[in-house]
């Protein structure tokens, strides 16, 4: 499965995202909020700036305490992202993911961000290709 696949398959929410100058408490009230691990950052909603994820505040929060807490995203945010295409294969992403250590990768075509892979995105679609892997597996060895 590619990327594109994967993206059309995921409910069309969009992907959250906050300004550089935001603070950082309300960037944590949106993640607790819509349930999820990051926001993309982006001083004008297309472009993108960086990436703030529930880890890097965790880890701020354990360095300088609530403190952290009022100041601006981009004070925490990771700005040298690794992006996937559309046309990259499920596995190459999650190779990437794992080589790096995080759990999310903006696709990005032409200059814009389009989406947003999690590694629970890209868990399931590689689950969802071996499934069917198998079931021809046992359909030729079945005879069907």
């Amino acid at each position: 499965m590619i990327v594109s696949q994967m993206l059309k398959s995921k409910p069309d929410v969009g992907v959250i995202s906050v300004k550089p100058s935001s603070m950082v408490i309300d960037a944590a009230k949106l993640l607790s909020e819509h349930r999820i691990g990051t926001v993309v950052v982006s001083g004008d909603g297309e472009s993108l700036d960086g990436i703030l994820s529930e880890r890097d505040i965790v880890r701020e929060l354990g360095k300088r305490g609530p403190a952290c807490l009022s100041d601006p995203v981009s004070a925490l945010m990771t700005s040298k992202l690794v992006t996937c295409k559309p046309s990259d294969t499920l596995l190459e992403v999650l190779e990437v993911m794992t080589d790096g250590r995080f759990r999310h990768v903006p696709v990005m075509e032409e200059g814009r961000m389009i989406g947003l892979i999690s590694i629970g995105d890209a868990v399931k679609g590689r689950l969802a290709e071996l499934a069917m892997e198998r079931d021809a597996l046992e359909g030729m060895i079945m005879g069907n």
